[in-house]
């Protein structure tokens, strides 16, 4: 019997990140989450897996300590002797939201060190591994979760907006680095949905929400992220490399 295909999904502990290894699972994945530690949320993440039918394992990693990524990779393919779908979902805000002209070193660097350079490497060193490997017979894929902010200027966070948009060229590069492999690769822009890390700022997106924002007037949750995610990850576009998808009720739709 063939082996169900396997997906790592960093920062999947909560919010986005299980939205989507929900999808992922729900899709016939077994998944990996990766996250700073093991919580209260991995037991609940691992809990809504196993109703899914999905094995699961939980690796304690940080993305932005690039020593970290072997092991992490070790225990993925461990699963189940391979890797279909790498989802980078991990991510960290700003320490505090101001002006650009207040952003310090510190704060730019951690969070360009954890979004843009962590993720880039362990894609690099992900990608190396499947090109190494056997194709599988199932599609293979690196689906990368950016923002709207890829896009769309927010001067009070700019170093997250830096660090996005970053992410936007790297799957541009990873697309044509891989296409020849059969490696589609994607991002996905979200647009405002509720997370942990939305919650600072949540009377502000109601507000704009009922005014208008948006047009499909209201928050966008994990799972609507996660849907896009799986479509992704079963192969639904094999023409389709170096994409966006915006997952933003309409958000980054230019308007007068």
């Amino acid at each position: 019997m063939p082996t169900r295909p396997v997906a790592l999904v960093t920062g999947g502990n909560r919010g986005i990140g299980r939205g989507i290894a929900f999808a992922l699972a729900e899709s016939g994945f077994d998944v990996v989450i990766a996250d700073l530690a093991a919580t209260a949320d991995t037991v609940e993440t691992e809990a809504g897996l196993a109703t899914r039918a999905a094995r699961c394992r939980f690796v304690a990693a940080d993305i932005g300590n690039l020593h970290a990524h072997a092991h992490l990779l070790d225990a993925t393919w461990a699963l189940g002797g391979r890797l279909d779908c790498l989802v980078n979902n991990a991510g960290v805000s700003v320490a505090s939201r101001g002006d650009l002209l207040d952003v310090s070193s510190e704060s730019f660097d951690r969070v360009l060190g954890i979004n843009l350079r962590g993720t880039f490497f362990l894609t690099q060193a992900v990608a190396r591994r499947m090109l190494a490997d056997t194709p599988s017979g199932h599609p293979r894929s690196i689906v990368t979760i950016s923002s709207a902010n890829a896009v769309i200027a927010s001067p009070d966070r700019a170093e997250y907006c830096v660090a996005k948009a970053g992410l936007a060229m790297m799957t541009r590069l990873y697309a044509l680095r891989l296409a020849a492999a059969g490696i589609g690769v994607y991002e996905i822009r979200p647009g405002i949905i509720h997370t942990d890390m939305t919650k600072v700022a949540a009377a502000k997106y109601d507000r704009l929400i009922a005014d208008g924002l948006t047009p499909i007037a209201r928050w966008g949750e994990p799972a609507d992220v996660g849907r896009a995610a799986a479509m992704l990850a079963r192969g639904e576009l094999p023409f389709v490399t170096g994409e966006a998808i915006n997952v933003d009720g309409g958000l980054h739709i230019q308007k007068f």
